[in-house]
């Protein structure tokens, strides 16, 4: 049995308490998004950023990391954040810079736990690349049925 095995198989908590619940996660956006809006690589593709934005993203990582499915509830779930990624063309160049400083926002805003902090830059890098594959097609596109939100946990997708 890894160190690594060990450790998940003594996390009790979901994702969302571990990092620190609602607050944590507004404080965690509102560093990545200060930097984000600063960054010439990336402060294009957020032209029509609105403070809204930070609360939105949020309260839909509330929601993966199990904690309270408001996205859900009152801002259209799965199917309106992959919507909202229409159109963007993001690139890889862009999606790669999105990592870098979210992961740096991670390290600032989160515990000093390696496990913690490693399953939450897994889940955005997952999630980055579906926003990006989404990216590609254009607003007004048939997206299905993407079903609900992910959940995401100790152990990756849920």
């Amino acid at each position: 049995m890894t160190a690594e095995h060990d450790e998940r198989a003594d996390r009790t908590s979901t994702l969302y308490e571990a990092v620190g619940g609602a607050d944590a996660l507004r404080r965690l956006s509102g560093t990545f998004y200060e930097a984000v809006l600063a960054d010439p690589v990336l402060a294009p593709v957020f032209a029509d950023f609105t403070p809204a934005h930070v609360e939105h993203v949020a309260v839909w990582l509330a929601e993966v990391f199990s904690g309270p499915a408001d996205f859900t509830a009152e801002l259209g779930g799965h199917q309106a954040l992959l919507r909202a990624h229409l159109g963007l063309s993001i690139t890889e160049e862009q999606r790669s810079r999105w990592m870098e400083l979210m992961t740096t926002a991670v390290e600032k805003e989160l515990a000093d736990d390696e496990l913690l902090r490693r399953r939450v830059v897994e889940y955005f890098d997952w999630g980055t690349r579906i926003a990006k594959d989404v990216s590609a097609s254009e607003p007004g596109t048939d997206l299905g049925e993407p079903g609900p939100t992910p959940r995401w946990g100790w152990n990756g997708l849920a």
